[in-house]
């Protein structure tokens, strides 16, 4: 298990996406999996700095856990404002890109390309687990 902790800030999240990276490469995570990790991790880091601190900066925790040879975890942590993004309604994908409405693809990406991703808030902190695996 590694972890790091950053201040949850859009200019942090390639520093996020490189930790994650490393620890992917570390367990020899596939290609495939190690680029759907990547992109839900950019996705979910990002949401946490523009949408956890409204008001102030805070901290992020990135933790990746390797839960056997053909599988992986990567917990995010935040003690900004309560919010489930799973709740969030999916996009309706048979609309073309100009009818849809704004927001909700990157959840709904994560969604798909995870094996798993969980939600709770406890101890007044947001934590999201997503879990990939491979052959």
């Amino acid at each position: 298990m590694a972890k790091i902790t950053v201040e949850a800030t859009r200019e942090n999240t390639p520093k996020a996406a490189a930790f994650v990276e490393a620890e992917l490469e570390k367990i020899s995570c596939p290609f495939k999996e190690l680029s759907q990790i990547s992109i839900a991790v950019d996705e979910l880091f990002c949401n946490i700095a523009s949408y956890a601190y409204p008001d102030s900066s805070g901290k992020a925790e990135i933790t990746v856990q390797s839960n056997g040879p053909n599988e992986v975890s990567v917990t995010f942590e935040d003690w900004g404002i309560p919010y489930n993004p799973l709740q969030k309604d999916d996009p309706d994908v048979t609309l073309s890109a100009e009818e849809r409405k704004i927001g909700g693809l990157g959840i709904f990406i994560v969604k798909k390309t995870m094996d798993n991703v969980q939600y709770r808030h406890e101890d007044g902190k947001n934590i999201l687990t997503i879990t990939k695996k491979w052959q």
